[in-house]
């Protein structure tokens, strides 16, 4: 009874680290797109981008309406590679909820988004992953964007 009980703990046990294992790398997917954000490098980012890429965003305008808009992931590739040197993008992520189940993950990243150490926004990043053999890729990324909100203002 001592080994069915080793053994059945042992396996639990082996099951966590695996699933900590897998967060661990689908959080350094999302750290890499970031940290290429933020050096401006776009072969950095791209390293963790499907190439089918999606890219929303969700907020609501001035109006009170609400507004989702598609853009396409070369249209905020050049953004980045062509940014000023004077101008500083800091999209700081508060916290990490990751989901995982077979070869799709879920980041789901809080954020402040900071212009020249300036607070300009709020919301939340939701990441969908693709592990494409051993390695997870960016399929679809859907932001909010809010000042409201923030407790910012």
């Amino acid at each position: 009874m001592q080994r069915i009980i080793f053994y059945l703990v042992l396996l639990i046990t082996s099951t966590i680290f695996s699933q900590s294992e897998e967060e661990q790398a689908a959080r350094a997917t999302i750290e890499t797109f970031f940290e290429g954000f933020h050096k401006g490098d776009t072969i950095l980012m791209k390293s963790v981008m499907s190439d089918k890429l999606i890219l929303q965003t969700a907020f609501r305008n001035k109006e009170g309406k609400d507004v989702l808009v598609s853009d396409s992931p070369d249209k905020i590739l050049k953004a980045i590679a062509t940014r000023p040197a004077d101008q500083k993008w800091d999209e700081r992520i508060l916290s990490y909820n990751i989901q995982i189940d077979a070869n799709m993950a879920n980041v789901w990243t809080p954020y402040e988004f900071w212009f020249n150490d300036k607070f300009s926004h709020c919301g939340v990043n939701s990441f969908q992953l693709f592990k494409d053999g051993d390695t997870w890729k960016i399929i679809y990324l859907i932001d909010t964007r809010k000042r409201a909100a923030c407790g910012k203002e």
